[in-house]
């Protein structure tokens, strides 16, 4: 009896080290990456991110804000895997050393557009003097703030002035970033329109993108991603930008309100 006992022990022993290194072993396979991102891409990053998750088994975790923080963020040192930021950025953090240059990829681009909430009357945006009369009419306006570290929000202010309407715009205007509630602002009621880029009013329920800016008054921004000089998951991030420039990745974006730069979109 003693000798099955101990038979039976080892045997359960046995199969507990195997079932561990089983364990390990897949532990050992599997890597978070870490992405800081810009909120216009976010959307689809997220979606194609669940993609990358169930082919590879590999999460990704993302700290979504706009560009000054992640800036800032990368200046006291925090480290991510990937960064997914306008590209002039990028290109200036490649030629600090805190990206690696080689690994620089251009994602997409997004314009912007104007919203309202749903069930209101599309305004007129076709042209430069339609907006400028949708602007003048509106009794209150939110847009990114031109001094929130984003490019779009400085854009429109450079736009507006430039249309010869921002001291009768500026009474009306409420700044907030997207990410921050700027959309949602329009869903409530609170605010009749908003200026945001696209991809940033798509997602958001209870509003409807009246149209992009015309030609004259567009404003697009490049996204591109390029891996982190210190990451220790290099291999993993470079196989989820990859999956992010895919040309079959573009309907992913042309959904999320964004324009793929891969060959052929």
């Amino acid at each position: 009896m003693k000798t099955l006992i101990g038979a039976s022990q080892r045997n359960t022993a046995r199969g507990v080290c195997v079932a561990l290194a089983v364990c390990l072993a897949g532990g050992a396979t599997a890597a978070d990456i870490s992405i800081f991102s810009s909120g216009a891409p976010a959307g689809v990053e997220k979606v194609l991110a669940a993609q990358f998750t169930r082919e590879s088994g590999h999460r990704v975790v993302f700290t979504v804000a706009n560009p000054a923080l992640i800036q800032q963020k990368l200046s006291v040192g925090e480290v991510p895997d990937i960064v997914i930021l306008p590209a002039p950025i990028i290109d200036a953090l490649a030629k600090t050393g805190v990206l690696r240059p080689a690994s620089r990829v251009e994602l997409a681009r997004v314009g912007v557009g104007l919203v309202v909430r749903e069930g209101a009357p599309l305004p007129d945006v076709s042209t430069v003097d339609a907006v400028r009369t949708t602007l003048l009419h509106a009794r209150s306006i939110v847009i990114p703030d031109p001094a929130g570290g984003g490019r779009t929000g400085a854009a429109l202010a450079r736009m507006m002035t430039q249309m010869g309407i921002a001291d009768a715009v500026k009474p009306k205007l409420t700044l907030m970033q997207a990410i921050a509630g700027g959309v949602e602002l329009v869903a409530k009621g609170e605010v009749e329109l908003g200026i945001f880029n696209i991809s940033e009013i798509l997602p958001v329920k209870g509003v409807t993108l009246a149209g992009a800016l015309p030609p004259a008054l567009q404003s697009y921004i490049v996204f591109a991603a390029a891996i982190h000089a210190g990451s220790t998951s290099v291999a993993v991030a470079e196989d989820y930008i990859k999956l992010l420039s895919a040309p079959a990745a573009r309907e992913h974006w042309r959904a999320g309100g964004l324009e793929s730069m891969a060959p052929g979109s």
